[in-house]
């Protein structure tokens, strides 16, 4: 590995086996920075072998290593360990993420960095704390129910937020005795690479985590993998069909954290200005690259124009720019294939007889860099493309409706189920709008998702949880032991 402390340049190793090991051939994808189309950094494209050493080093070590076999309170100083190193680094991995994929720095910090020390935090308290066995007395006798690892898993994360993404499957798995071959985005390899290094020097013995950087075709042949038992997946809903598709044809066990269209509704007593404040994040974050954004706001017919000038006005005075500079709020997208793919959808709302009140272009005064204007759409009905199919971007359909019950219709009225929000001053009435929604995860008068509680969807949103005791769950296989008594 060859860089500066802040930001190696180059990785020309994969991580297989405990060992920084060279890739079965010389191939190599370059790691472009969004905000100036300049490449920033090298990474392996690993091949089929290679995924085949990792996945044969993840075996080895579950088969005849002593990581599943100890008991919970043994894997314990590990967890500590690594979360007392992450701190250390914790800045510029952010920053890293940053370079690779354009997320603002004042939110990479949080995202891949403040929210990752949680994340370590958390699991290091419960690591030591698991019960695998419990006996149960039923009518016919005592059962010893035991939880027992479910084997090698195949992880695959996304761009959107690397780090986080991949704790959340790393550390449950690893908790519960696994072993793990992690395979990151090209996109967003760097910082992952940089968090192996660091899981390396926590004393995580050999063969329990390895990661391979690569494209589709050798993600595709991980998640077939005859030695993988298990795959956790988080990306688009149609990437995860066919990984589903897959794992289906094997039996496989598999989770899915997918995509979402979630509905922020805003009820007629809200107070406009905390409403639009709390909206920003919900719904721009990371340039609108979170699968959990709020991008249908849903507004009442009495109140419609005041909250469009209302957040047309707050959209339009967040900064467009370096995502490095800690004062952007919004910065490129991640990759020019994720420009066009978001400018087809604002060319189709305005097909479709949607209105654009703000943005809608690129911004003036950006000539490089793969940046979309903050857009905001009203005209829109719930049936246009751009409120049924996830942009992934920085555009907003703002949505009438009648009634609350109306609202809530429409906000279920999807393919997905991941998220949503309701805004009043009754918490007490948004609390009854959260619980008629079907969705995974609901806020009232906010909208994030905390490191101790299980996230994920329904519907096209995904299969099972990440986050919280229930997605250590996910990586568990129960066994039940009949005694003679």
């Amino acid at each position: 590995m060859n860089g500066s402390t802040a930001c190696p340049t180059t990785y020309d190793r994969l991580f297989i086996g405990g060992r920084w090991v060279a890739a079965e051939t010389d191939a190599t994808v370059p790691v472009v920075n969004p905000h100036t189309e300049q490449p920033i950094g090298v990474i392996p494209d690993a091949s089929a072998e290679d995924v085949d050493r990792a996945v044969a080093a993840a075996r080895t070590s579950f088969e005849q290593g002593h990581w599943r076999r100890s008991a919970p309170a043994e894997r314990a100083p590990f967890f500590t360990a690594l979360a007392e190193a992450f701190k250390e680094h914790s800045a510029a991995i952010a920053e890293i993420t940053t370079l690779e994929m354009g997320c603002p720095i004042s939110q990479s910090m949080m995202i891949n960095g403040a929210l990752p020390q949680m994340q370590l935090d958390y699991y290091a308290a419960m690591a030591g704390e698991l019960d695998l066995e419990e006996r149960r007395v039923g009518p016919l006798g005592t059962t010893i129910v035991r939880r027992e690892p479910a084997g090698v898993v195949g992880a695959i994360v996304p761009w959107n937020g690397p780090i986080y993404l991949a704790l959340n499957k790393v550390l449950p798995a690893l908790i519960a005795g696994c072993s793990v071959v992690l395979k990151p985005a090209p996109e967003a390899s760097l910082g992952l690479l940089r968090l192996a290094e660091i899981i390396q020097s926590a004393g995580l013995p050999d063969g329990v985590l390895n990661v391979v950087t690569a494209g589709r075709e050798a993600g595709e042949h991980l998640v077939t993998h005859p030695g993988v038992d298990r795959v956790s997946f988080t990306g688009s809903s149609a990437a995860g069909r066919r990984v589903a598709a897959l794992c289906g044809e094997r039996l496989k066990r598999v989770g899915l954290e997918l995509g979402g269209k979630s509905a922020a509704i805003v009820l007629d007593d809200a107070d406009l200005s905390s409403t639009v404040e709390g909206l920003l994040p919900a719904c721009l974050a990371n340039s609108g690259q979170i699968c959990a954004a709020q991008t249908r706001i849903l507004v009442s017919e009495r109140r419609h124009d005041e909250v469009v000038d209302a957040l047309a006005g707050a959209v339009g005075s967040m900064k467009v720019g370096d995502p490095a500079d800690p004062a952007t709020d919004v910065g490129p997208l991640a990759s020019s294939r994720q420009r066009d793919r978001v400018e087809g959808y604002i060319a189709l709302g305005r097909d479709h007889g949607a209105t654009t009140v703000l943005g809608g272009g690129r911004p003036a005064g950006l000539p490089a860099g793969w940046y979309v204007e903050p857009t905001i759409f009203t005209g829109v009905t719930n049936d246009m493309r751009i409120a049924r199919e996830e942009i992934f971007g920085p555009v907003l359909a703002v949505i009438r409706y009648r009634d609350e019950a109306e609202a809530v219709a429409i906000a279920d009225d999807s393919e997905f189920g991941l998220a949503g929000s309701v805004w009043t001053a009754d918490v007490d009435r948004g609390l009854e709008v959260a619980r008629s929604v079907r969705v995974g995860s609901y806020g009232v008068n906010t909208y994030t998702s905390d490191v101790n509680v299980p996230f994920g969807g329904s519907k096209a949103s995904g299969i099972g949880r990440e986050g919280g005791p229930e997605g250590i769950e996910e990586y568990f296989e129960p066994k039940s032991i009949k005694l003679p008594y």
